[in-house]
């Protein structure tokens, strides 16, 4: 995972205190970028691509305000 494409929002900031995403086929990979050089004790929360669209979608309709 760690040559895996990791990125954050466009909306971030240059701080350590981000979530990343990476996209990996049918997976989608999360985690705290504060972690970065700690990978033996990164968590990484992994959802299906499917989980992940009605999760960004259910963001945009504001539905967790």
């Amino acid at each position: 995972m760690s040559s895996a494409g990791w990125f954050k929002s466009s909306y971030s900031n240059d701080s350590q205190t981000c979530v990343e995403v990476c996209f990996d086929g049918e997976r989608v990979l999360v985690r705290d970028s504060k972690f970065a050089s700690l990978p033996a004790i990164r968590p990484v929360l992994m959802v299906t691509s499917t989980q992940w669209s009605a999760f960004t979608t259910a963001i945009r309709a504001a539905e967790f305000s």
